[in-house]
């Protein structure tokens, strides 16, 4: 199966120039904890993630006013990306490596088309466990005493 059958295709995103305080009502208002951030170009080319955890740990521990502290001082990069036609197989690999728990998606010319979570993962995996498990299930021998 290939990343773009899997993963989210509703992304919520924001600019560099965005404050802290938008990125956070705008997680809010999604229900996410991260935001896909992306150039205000018009090409939606991802230049970083910005996590509920980035906005604690890196604007409200530190010190910094949500007001003016901008999404670009407060996001992880690089931001780690995958094809679109990836196997789900090398996106965990990736993941893995990368240690993160995203990739950001791509199509065609590097935009931005969603998101792979490792929760994405975990559900696909769960739901093939389930199944394979039913499968074993039916095809024990039922004994009658």
């Amino acid at each position: 199966m290939s990343v773009g059958r899997l993963c989210s295709r509703v992304v919520a995103t924001a600019t560099p120039e965005e404050s802290a305080r938008v990125a956070a009502r705008r997680m809010a208002e999604h229900d996410v904890g991260s935001l896909v951030v992306i150039e205000p170009d018009g090409l939606s080319r991802a230049v970083g993630i910005v996590t509920d955890r980035d906005l604690v740990v890196r604007c409200v521990a530190g010190m910094r006013d949500p007001e003016s502290a901008k999404v670009g001082e407060l996001m992880s990069t690089p931001v780690h990306t995958v094809d679109e036609d990836t196997p789900i197989e090398e996106a965990i690999r990736q993941m893995a490596g990368a240690g993160t728990r995203r990739l950001v998606v791509t199509g065609s010319g590097q935009r931005l088309v969603g998101i792979l979570s490792l929760d994405d993962v975990l559900e696909l995996l769960i739901g093939e466990t389930t199944s394979i498990g039913l499968l074993l299930h039916k095809q024990q021998p039922h004994i009658v005493a």
